[in-house]
């Protein structure tokens, strides 16, 4: 693998077939080398992990992340030991406990991790998942008072509750209250027993990457071994708590965490965990996705959260709750297909929306905007936050979409890397402009009367200006290049052991330069992708390539050319599992021509 000098684009690509820039990535070559010697690996990996800041005395962790080195002592997040302590007298008193949810994949995973448990230890749970139309995110007291009604001693808020110090103070001398998020926090915790949040200002555990799911499993750790010092279990089985760990992986990807650190441990066991099938739910809906290799990261975020979400959005709040406690296959089975019909609606709601979106988004950004605010007439809040993803993905800018309905305008946001869309949201709530609103750095919920529309995007310009810095579309971090005959296998084997991939680690972006395309075809039921053949100039060796969502454009083009030009190819190098082999892939990201 070659990496020339970091101080010029790569290959002379300032503008590929999808317009973006093609740069180095910076990294340390004698950082590298002494990796790959120390370690004994190829010096490409090496590379790769100097790159991403990995020094020779982490190298080994990262490449083989357990829990047992990672996993912090949960009592370094404020207020864990209270919480802890009152749970475990939940489960010595055999109390009935609500646990109040929120309708994505994080909420559904770590509301289904405190379920299973206080289940398992021998409590009354009811779990309860508010409606996003009728009743919004977050704790409300209708829903509060229906459950203390129903016997709850002790209310557990999880991934929501941060905010909602009002609704959950009206709850004093009734019930005791937990709250276990990980929301940004814009001054003092809510007036409850205990709040468990790395991102309330007074938490100095540094553990602000956790979803919710990681903040619910460190208290599930820190419960058990409350309960263990007590002397609960005796001589009898304590649960298994390894067997949560798909549940919080599950919820890292899907809530874009960074797949650093402890989050790397905890989505790389549980990755191995799914790879079983033993949660009936999970196993199901790997079925209906028909997903048959062993399970990734890009299974996770692209197969199974979109339609675990799905049910939240446009459907029955619980749906996906219900899926991940099933413990009947058959159950299973059934919500899964639900969830799974429930996504392509999903599908056709967002499509009716995006067009739209865009052509409003592209003349914010010929205006010169800094951000993204985009609202529609009647369009659904369940869907808001995907079409934002697309914006953000294609324009490169915090996005914000709305639908607005009854004079409101509800939306959610999504940012990219370095900008903190949640901290400017909440300030902006702060400033009056909104009814509601947060969320953390790369996502955030909001809602606001349809006429203060432009006022808040004006007060997010000026907020995150430095966006308007940002090329339209992002820069592609280009790590090396590989001629096409030595692409094998055992290569992508090596690069796989930097997985799971994510943010704070993205998969190796590697160039084949000068491949001609032999043969190329679009596959699949939507025709929307691309399996093509390459070689390389001299011909010989030829390497499967495939490129996904490719639609009508440059790129389809390019690789669709019968005879074409050689082109530069920039993508991930794979070795995919089937049927017990391996197959060797090249995945098309981008392409220049020559």
């Amino acid at each position: 693998m070659d990496v020339p000098p970091t101080d010029r684009t790569v290959l002379g690509v300032a503008r590929s077939l999808t317009g973006r820039r093609w740069v180095w990535r910076p990294a340390e070559d004698r950082v590298g080398l002494g990796i790959a010697q120390s370690l004994g690996v190829p010096e490409i990996v090496g590379r790769l992990l100097a790159a991403r800041g990995i020094g020779l005395e982490d190298a080994a962790c990262f490449l083989e992340p357990t829990l047992r080195a990672l996993l912090p002592d949960p009592s370094v997040l404020a207020d864990m030991d209270a919480a802890a302590a009152r749970l475990a007298e939940a489960v010595r008193g055999g109390e009935t406990v609500a646990v109040f949810g929120d309708y994505d994949v994080d909420g559904a995973c770590s509301g289904a991790l405190m379920v299973s448990l206080l289940r398992q230890l021998g409590c009354e749970v009811i779990a309860y998942v508010p409606d996003r139309l009728t009743e919004g995110y977050g704790p409300n007291l209708p829903a509060l008072q229906s459950l203390l009604a129903r016997g709850a001693t002790l209310v557990v808020c999880v991934d929501c509750g941060t905010a909602a110090g009002a609704v959950l103070g009206a709850l004093r001398g009734q019930a005791d209250v937990l709250v276990l998020d990980h929301h940004k926090s814009e001054g003092p915790p809510p007036p409850v027993l205990a709040t468990v949040n790395p991102n309330r200002l007074d938490c100095g555990s540094g553990l602000t990457g956790l979803c919710a799911a990681g903040v619910a499993f460190l208290t599930a750790v820190a419960t058990v071994r409350a309960l263990r010092r007590g002397g609960f279990f005796g001589a009898g089985q304590e649960p298994d708590l390894l067997a949560l760990l798909d549940l919080v992986a599950l919820a890292t990807v899907c809530d874009v965490m960074p797949l650093t650190g402890l989050n790397r441990a905890l989505v790389t066991q549980g990755l191995k965990l799914m790879a079983r099938r033993g949660r009936p739910g999970i196993a199901a809906l790997l079925e209906v996705a028909q997903v048959r290799d062993r399970p990734s990261a890009v299974t996770l975020g692209y197969a199974l959260g979109p339609r675990i979400n799905a049910a939240g959005r446009i459907s029955e709040a619980d749906l996906g709750l219900r899926l991940l406690l099933a413990g009947d296959p058959v159950e299973a089975r059934g919500l899964a297909a639900t969830l799974d019909a429930v996504n392509r609606q999903r599908q056709v709601v967002e499509a009716s929306m995006l067009d739209a979106a865009m052509e409003a988004a592209a003349a914010q950004i010929a205006a010169g905007r800094a951000t993204l605010v985009v609202a529609g007439a009647e369009w659904h809040p369940g869907v808001v936050g995907i079409v934002a993803g697309r914006l953000k993905e294609r324009f490169n800018r915090p996005a914000c979409v709305a639908g607005i309905a009854d004079g409101v305008a509800k939306g959610s946001g999504r940012s990219v890397p370095g900008i903190d869309l949640g901290g400017a949201v909440i300030a902006a709530r702060q400033a009056g402009l909104l009814a509601t609103g947060g969320g953390h750095a790369m996502a955030a919920g909001f809602s606001l009367p349809a006429p203060q529309v432009a006022a808040f995007h004006a007060f997010l310009d000026e907020r995150l200006a430095s966006a308007a810095l940002l090329p339209s579309v992002a820069d592609l971090v280009v790590e090396g290049t590989l001629a096409v005959p030595a692409c094998t296998t055992e290569l992508a084997q090596h690069l796989a052991r930097m997985a799971p991939f994510g943010p704070g680690n993205e998969e190796p972006l590697l160039i084949l330069p000068r491949a001609r395309v032999v043969r190329a075809d679009r596959v699949g039921k939507e025709g929307t992708t691309i399996r093509a053949f390459v070689e390389g100039e001299g011909g010989g060796t030829r390497l499967k390539a495939v490129a996904f969502r490719a639609k009508d454009g440059p790129l389809a083009e390019a690789l669709l050319a019968r005879g074409g030009l050689p082109l530069h190819l920039a993508g991930h190098l794979r070795a995919e599992e089937w049927n017990g082999s391996a197959s060797l892939t090249f995945v098309v990201n981008d392409a220049a021509t020559v």
